[in-house]
């Protein structure tokens, strides 16, 4: 395909929401480029207002409301370009954010995702980050989770990339076939897609740079009350684990961890979980160990850029992450910092830093 970024942008009744992203959209594209808005079911007259003040974009319109995944997928089978990316109408682009996801591309061998990192308006709870990580230490908690960003962090690599603020590989992306319906209304294809893209090899990592402002829920919100949107998240996780996670101790572990998380809650979405558990896709053989990479993007591994463009890249041991002292950046061209006692993160962040910095990197798999 032809270099370049195919925008697309699902969107419900978000007039007004287009009306304030669109304009830092196109100043900010400098690649050849499509914008595609997949006007989702919409009666406020977003077709009709986007012919007429946007002729720019192209529209792509389902007269009935799609689910996240239904609605992107028919954008990205009209995108032309080798990047696509993938935008909620609620994020507020700060330049240099299409640079700077390219750029990932360019430093990174095999990536299948760049994704940005999220800000909140002033006086919001920041409850996303866009450095997503895959957690156990709490049995209670949901096990993703976004970690605060380290002063300095740049590519670091995470499970997946958020659906609504990041650039992937168009290719690789269609290989994969694009985000998996299954998923509905919305949550989790995001983190099925990466997760599936590690299992070849092909990573995901987070690009400091590249930062959106995120008006939170601006429309699940006027769909679904927060007790709805938390059931679904909660049923799309089970099933994501019975549809992607390919290694049998791996899946029970989760599985068990899950349930067991849902019956002290007293979760409505147990009532799925014995459907869900045989609702499996075809199953499928993870090129590259899923410990591996999980161990990984679990939060106990941070890459900083360095000063010496020369130097050696280095894995480190500390004992809490924290960004690294300026006298070891300068030896450096990179220094990935692991968490003591994280053996096997360890093992992966030395082959994830010599790999890159060689360009054969051994999770990045071939050419879809």
């Amino acid at each position: 395909m032809p270099a370049g970024i195919s925008v697309v942008i699902p969107s419900r009744n978000g007039r007004a929401l287009l009306a304030a992203q669109l304009p830092g959209i196109l100043r900010d594209l400098s690649m050849p480029w499509q914008v595609i808005v997949v006007d989702n079911g919409s009666d406020d007259g977003t077709a009709s207002w986007l012919a007429d003040e946007w002729a720019l974009a192209e529209v792509e319109v389902s007269p009935e409301p799609l689910s996240f995944a239904a609605a992107v997928n028919r954008g990205i089978g009209r995108a032309r370009y080798s990047r696509v990316c993938l935008l909620n109408n609620d994020m507020l682009l700060e330049p240099g954010f299409f640079t700077a996801l390219e750029g990932a591309f360019h430093k990174v061998p095999g990536l299948f995702c760049a994704t940005a990192q999220i800000r909140f308006p002033e006086g919001m709870r920041r409850e996303e980050t866009g450095k997503a990580v895959m957690a156990h230490s709490n049995p209670d908690d949901f096990p993703i989770r976004c970690d605060e960003p380290l002063s300095g962090e740049d590519l670091t690599p995470v499970l997946y990339g958020s659906g609504g603020c990041s650039l992937y590989d168009a290719a690789r992306l269609r290989a994969l076939g694009g985000m998996d319906e299954a998923y509905a209304p919305a949550y989790v294809e995001d983190l099925d897609v990466g997760y599936r893209a590690w299992q070849r090899g092909w990573p995901t990592v987070f690009v400091a740079g590249a930062v959106v402002e995120h008006r939170h829920r601006a429309t699940t919100s006027r769909y679904y009350t927060e007790r709805e949107l938390a059931e679904v998240l909660e049923t799309n996780y089970l099933r994501f684990l019975a549809r992607a996670v390919a290694h049998g101790p791996l899946f029970r572990k989760f599985w068990n961890e899950s349930i067991g998380r849902l019956r002290r809650r007293k979760d409505p979405a147990l009532r799925q979980a014995a459907r869900l558990a045989f609702s499996a896709a075809p199953p499928v053989e993870s090129i590259f160990s899923e410990e591996r990479f999980l161990a990984l993007t679990c939060g106990d591994v941070a890459a900083f850029p360095g000063g010496n463009v020369t130097g050696a890249p280095l894995a480190t041991i500390a004992e809490r992450l924290e960004t690294p002292a300026p006298a070891l950046l300068a030896r450096h061209r990179e220094v990935v910092v692991v968490k003591e006692g994280k053996e096997l993160a360890l093992r992966a962040a030395v082959e994830w830093t010599e790999g890159k910095w060689r360009g054969q990197n051994k999770w990045a798999g071939g050419a879809p």
